[in-house]
């Protein structure tokens, strides 16, 4: 069994962790998985791609039910560039009520990219700068509609 979990976990650690298909649920359920077989490092991870201190990670995930919910928390924090402490008075004030109430909440509209990536699970968890990953949904240096045509 052990074998198992570990090859699954090599398997989303080189594929990358984006799922197609599974929406939120999905990506939710599997950040959670690889947090069991590997909390230490889930915590690496997740203090690596959204630049706060490993202490400051775990003490989210020990605030959090699910550490699937830490991600989400540091995610939305990153979005709308508030701390982790923030998020998560947010997260608390409003839990069971969905992750798209808490991003409203937080001042995430409706129709904008990053809450369009949130309701599809179009979310990254590579353990990489965010710097690294590319831009933010939405942010693209291209032109939108009308500009410059």
């Amino acid at each position: 069994m052990k074998k198992i979990v570990i090859a699954l976990l090599a398997l989303f650690i080189f594929c990358g962790t984006a799922i197609a298909g599974g929406g939120l649920d999905g990506f939710l359920k599997n950040l959670n998985i690889q947090a069991q077989a590997d909390m230490n490092g889930f915590s690496a991870r997740l203090s690596a791609q959204f630049g706060v201190p490993e202490v400051q990670v775990r003490t989210v995930i020990g605030t959090v039910r699910e550490p699937s919910d830490a991600f989400m928390c540091l995610q939305l924090g990153q979005w709308t560039q508030r701390p982790p402490e923030q998020v998560v008075s947010v997260y608390k004030a409003n839990q069971g009520k969905g992750w798209g109430v808490i991003a409203k909440s937080m001042g995430i509209k409706p129709g904008s990219a990053e809450f369009h990536a949130l309701k599809r699970g179009d979310l990254t968890f590579s353990g990489q700068p965010a710097s690294e990953q590319g831009e933010r949904p939405g942010k693209s240096k291209g032109r939108g509609k009308g500009h410059n045509k």
